[in-house]
């Protein structure tokens, strides 16, 4: 009966010490998880950032990030390594930030490409609302509406008037299917409810090229690429694609000035960080990138490549902006029927 008694004695003290012991290590790892964030957000950034940009280097977007880079490492005290990775329009470069730790050391630098491969991309590999986190919009890259000088129009309304007599005769330029270009072009067909014929190229040159020689009538150009050629009068412009007047040609006229209500169609460059990053280090990210982005060097290095700098907005405006972002263009490629991928 002793013996029994002191068995059962011996047997419940290791289950108060099994269950001691579990306690603790439920307690550390609630400590470490509680603690660890702040400390590292504290800490960060400890070694080097990668920002990725998956387009080409010399580009306006390129010179973007390496502007932003150099003024940012100073107040980060880190080196921002550049790296351009291409591929997909843009996709695989996002994909391997999306996939990349969230610790705060892989960012993306991207355009409203993001929104439009979203919509039009059946399969894409990450989810663009789930797996990126929002850190600041940056700037906003304006196209211009040029016509060929040939086309004998001066004003956006005088090209409405002469398309609704010519019902899909006139054409339009772009850098391929699903370019800001091509979406730009059938945003504007619909709020001007006209009919305009769709004329895909490989690239922005060679439409640009062929806009010039009179072969096209119309492409949406990026105004750092249509400025030298309006300048030369090979080409003529009829309006810019911001809300607002832009520096570059300030007596031109925006579209909703010329007449097309709603019509906004800029291109915005915005930083991602993997979701799941630490809220103190998106913070931390955030900030300091307002403070780059009011430099004067970051500003006018913009200016001079066809941008300007956003007004830094919250990232929760970031976030329900992209949201609304993706639904236009959504609506756009709904109307105009533009195929999936």
């Amino acid at each position: 009966m002793v013996k029994s008694n002191l068995r059962d004695a011996l047997k419940n003290m290791r289950v108060l010490n099994n269950t001691s012991r579990w306690l603790s290590v439920c307690i550390a790892i609630f400590i470490a998880a509680v603690f660890n964030v702040p400390a590292s957000a504290q800490d960060y950034p400890d070694k080097p950032i990668r920002l990725v940009i998956p387009w080409p280097a010399g580009g306006l977007v390129d010179i973007a990030g390496r502007t932003a880079a150099k003024v940012l490492q100073p107040s980060l005290k880190q080196t921002i390594v550049v790296e351009n990775k291409l591929g997909a329009g843009g996709i695989l470069g996002a994909d391997s930030v999306a996939k990349a730790p969230a610790d705060g050391y892989t960012l993306l630098l991207t355009t409203s490409a993001l929104s439009i491969n979203a919509v039009l991309r059946t399969k894409m590999p990450f989810d663009m609302s789930n797996d990126l986190a929002p850190i600041a919009l940056i700037a906003w890259a304006p196209s211009v509406l040029v016509a060929s000088p040939l086309l004998k129009v001066a004003s956006v309304q005088e090209l409405i008037a002469l398309a609704k007599t010519k019902p899909g005769k006139l054409t339009y330029a772009s850098a391929g299917v699903g370019s800001p270009a091509h979406l730009s072009a059938e945003l504007f067909k619909t709020l001007a409810g006209i009919d305009l014929l769709h004329v895909p190229y490989k690239g922005a040159p060679q439409a640009m090229t062929d806009v010039i020689a009179g072969e096209v009538d119309l492409l949406f150009a990026n105004a750092t690429v249509a400025i030298p050629q309006i300048k030369a009068n090979k080409i003529r412009a009829l309006a810019v694609t911001s809300a607002k007047p832009y520096a570059g040609l300030p007596d031109l006229p925006t579209m909703a000035q010329a007449g097309v209500l709603k019509f906004e169609a800029d291109q915005w460059l915005g930083i991602f960080a993997p979701s799941g990053t630490p809220e103190a280090i998106l913070t931390l990210l955030h900030r300091e990138i307002g403070k780059a982005l009011v430099n004067g060097e970051v500003r006018t290095t913009l200016e001079q490549n066809g941008m300007t700098t956003a007004v830094l907005a919250s990232r929760n405006d970031f976030k329900n902006f992209l949201v609304q972002d993706k639904e236009k263009w959504a609506g756009v490629v709904s109307a105009a029927n533009i195929p999936k991928e």
